[in-house]
């Protein structure tokens, strides 16, 4: 065992160096690094990380067989209950779920066990000679998952793997959903995505691309055509704006447009594809969540001189990973910090800079933290040629406006019943960004995993009755 209180570091890019690249920041362990790192796990009788995990990864186990040497076993295990090994061990706020329970955590920090996922799903992906052939028997029964984000393409593979022919349909012509448009690929390598998801496909699941549901095709449509369960995962794609003025100048971006742009348009490969982001020399970015992170360390590397977060709060309540912050700071990003915007000033209609107010914090608000007010005679200007507003999104209403038996929450998402997360519609299910708004990559793939469980548990129940 090994006793240290600290994890084993992983190796990354020059701060200054990977600002100006989009190559991955973090290498990730080398296999004598994981197993030192695997060693600090004290195989408790309890196992407390597994309940932080919405997808109850067998951790423990997966890490024995690793420090064991049994990569495969290791690979065997994670897959069992996550098949985006490679993708969460990257992206999962491990910080706040598996590793806060790690009892590790008492004294020092806990088990590096995000790294370790990542770890064991790289290595496998490089040295396996392809994945082993799954024996799937086919019950007859179509299901339908609307969306091929972390929620749907979960749920797709799940059903798949219980014998249900499932077809994916998804509204652009790539699929992944937020994995490929919203997250950069400096966190998340596009290539790594494709061949997760591609495992998925290899289960037998049909794709269905560029059908926009609740346009293209409703719903109603969908169940009438024999598909016997539906599978929501359209996730929150409707930006939040601030509702101030100047909004709709010429360098105004949604974070969703602005990150769509460089990711799916493949910006970030410019020149080498045609698709550049102009983005003038200072930029802001509105927000403080790790998409607002997200904005301005792209920003920064597509070549704004000068990018600043702009949050009306303190660093401490800035909702962001610490990791994510951390490497912003690192890469030359400004927090601007008590600040908060009122106007976004332009000339010839474009943007040339934004008012702000700076602010102190009061007392609680409803989410506990601190409400910031405005100090009265304090406004003041930033000149910018860009400002990014990342304030979070919202589902888009093209569902709810085309289906009148699902019921909505005020805000736009489908409300469900939790211990299912089956919808008010019968047959018909969701999960994701589309029912709690804008969350993490491993809560959704909770929910896309949870309905197909219970998808599963009645059709097959009405299976039986109906012999």
């Amino acid at each position: 065992m090994n006793k240290s209180l600290e994890k084993v570091p992983m190796r990354e890019q020059d701060p200054l160096v990977r600002n100006g690249n989009f190559e991955e920041v973090g290498y990730g362990y080398s296999l004598e690094e994981a197993m030192e790192e695997a060693a600090r796990c004290l195989n408790c009788k309890s196992k407390p990380c597994i309940k932080g995990c919405p997808v109850n990864v067998p951790i423990p186990e997966f890490i024995e067989a690793l420090s064991g040497g049994d990569l495969s076993g290791a690979y065997e295990v994670l897959t069992s209950e996550n098949r985006l090994p490679a993708i969460c061990g990257r992206v999962c706020p491990q910080e706040k779920q598996c590793e806060s329970r790690c009892v590790r955590g008492v004294k020092g920090q806990p088990v590096a066990i995000g790294r370790l996922e990542r770890f064991v799903a790289d290595y496998y992906m490089e040295h396996s000679e392809g994945d082993t052939v799954v024996d799937i028997k086919k019950n007859g029964i179509k299901a339908a998952v609307v969306g091929s984000g972390p929620a749907g393409i979960t749920c797709a593979g799940e059903l798949a793997l219980k014998g249900y022919d499932v077809t994916l349909f998804e509204a652009l012509h790539e699929l992944g959903g937020v994995l490929v448009y919203g997250i950069p690929e400096f966190r998340l390598p596009k290539q790594l995505v494709k061949n997760e998801i591609n495992k998925i496909l290899d289960l037998g699941v049909t794709v269905n691309k560029n059908v926009i549901v609740g346009k293209s095709i409703t719903v109603e449509e969908l169940t009438e055509e024999g598909y016997e369960a539906v599978f929501i995962g359209s996730g929150a794609g409707l930006p939040k704006f601030l509702g101030i003025p100047g909004e709709n100048l010429n360098g105004v971006y949604a974070s969703n447009e602005f990150l769509t742009r460089v990711n799916l348009m493949k910006a970030y490969k410019y020149p080498q594809v045609p698709t550049p982001v102009n983005i003038g020399r200072r930029v802001a970015v509105v927000g403080a969540g790790n998409v607002a992170m997200d904005c301005a360390r792209v920003a920064k590397r597509l070549g704004a001189e000068e990018v600043s977060i702009i949050y009306r709060r303190s660093e401490e309540e800035m909702p962001a990973r610490l990791e994510e912050i951390h490497h912003a700071k690192e890469e030359g990003i400004k927090l601007e910090l008590l600040t908060n915007p009122v106007e976004i000033l332009g000339s010839d209609n474009h943007v040339t800079g934004i008012r702000c107010d700076k602010m102190r914090l009061g007392q609680p608000d409803a989410s506990g933290r601190r409400r910031p007010e405005p100090i009265e005679g304090s406004q003041v200007t930033l000149d910018l040629e860009t400002v990014i507003i990342a304030v979070g999104q919202s589902p888009n209403p093209l569902i709810k406006d085309s289906t009148k038996d699902i019921e909505f929450a005020g805000w736009g998402g489908v409300l469900v019943n939790e211990e299912t997360m089956e919808t008010s519609m019968s047959g018909v299910y969701a999960g994701g960004d589309a029912v709690t708004g804008a969350a993490t990559v491993i809560l959704a793939m909770g929910a896309g995993k949870k309905a197909a469980e219970a998808i599963h548990m009645r059709l097959s129940q009405e299976k039986v009755m109906k012999r």
